[in-house]
């Protein structure tokens, strides 16, 4: 699917005011990780924008680009099973390649250009942005749209195609892994992708995109990703994080992440989109998130 594909489910003040991306391409432990970015080198900082399971940088680009407005340079990877990053044994990646590959990126990010760095993390992807927060040091902010901690069990329910299989989840995934670890489903049988958007025709582009929703994703990613240990949020001494929330999630419920986010010891903040469903394109919310965003910026590089 293009990036066009999803840039059509913006609202028509948006359809034209996105920058498209430019493929670049960064080897990390044997892969070819590619990073859409659009260099803007007069702007004050970066934004770096991390999808969840299902998407992948063409998919969230289009409103990414517009939430982090004009004059602000965005990058964005593919994480490993997803977009056009290519891995040698996707059957052997794990949820803690995720967060390797993102702090190491983050680094090297850092070390080659110093203005200051935000975050922003995409469903699955607020909580790789709170870690790689947590664990760098190297980020000035962190801007989320879901922070689902699976040591919950409200939270694994949620996240799985069926909220009864959720909380036993991570034994049972642990007890299959020594002999199915390596064995890739769609993420669409194990997760609720009818849930992804309000609008339907949104959410079936997601599950079908062979680089996002329709990818197939080992055993063993899963059930390291349902007990991974997590930063503890009585113990994070990484930058602000600030949870845009989309009110109309009907997949992973807001208050889910606030519950999370309110145990966070550094400073956070709570900006509800209204009318945005998991993938947060509609309005008011979408303009919501841009303001949200935009305020960030400034107390990250005031003018």
């Amino acid at each position: 699917m293009s990036v066009d594909s999803y840039a059509r489910f913006l609202p028509e003040a948006y359809t034209d005011g996105w920058t498209p991306p430019v493929s670049t391409w960064w080897p990390w432990q044997g892969r070819s990780v590619q990073i859409a970015r659009a260099a803007v080198p007069d702007a004050r900082l970066r934004v770096m924008v991390i999808h969840g399971g299902g998407g992948y940088s063409g998919a969230l680009w289009p409103l990414a680009s517009v939430a982090a407005g004009d004059g602000v340079e965005v990058l964005a990877p593919d994480l490993p099973l997803y977009g056009d990053t290519v891995d040698p044994d996707p059957a052997g990646v794990r949820y803690a390649d995720w967060v390797a590959l993102l702090c190491d990126l983050v680094q090297a990010e850092r070390a080659a250009d110093p203005r200051p760095l935000i975050l922003f993390g995409a469903s699955m992807g607020g909580m790789l942005a709170y870690e790689a927060a947590a664990r760098t040091g190297q980020v000035a902010a962190v801007v989320a749209t879901c922070l689902l901690d699976m040591s919950d069990p409200a939270a694994r329910a949620a996240a799985t195609r069926f909220a009864w299989l959720g909380r036993p989840a991570p034994a049972l995934l642990r007890a299959l892994e020594p002999v199915l670890g390596r064995v890739r489903l769609p993420i669409r049988w194990l997760a609720d992708m009818a849930a992804m958007s309000t609008d339907p025709r949104l959410s079936r582009l997601c599950a079908s995109d062979p680089r996002g929703g329709g990818a197939r994703v080992p055993l063993g990613f899963l059930a390291d990703w349902m007990t991974y240990a997590h930063t503890a949020p009585e113990d994070y001494t990484g930058a602000p994080v600030t949870l845009v929330a989309p009110a109309a999630d009907a997949w992973t419920p807001p208050e889910l992440s606030i519950r999370f986010l309110q145990r966070i010891s550094a400073p956070t903040e709570v900006v509800m989109l209204e009318g945005c469903g998991h993938f947060p394109v509609e309005e008011p919310g979408l303009t919501q998130m841009r303001d949200a965003l935009t305020q960030v910026a400034a107390r990250v590089a005031p003018r």
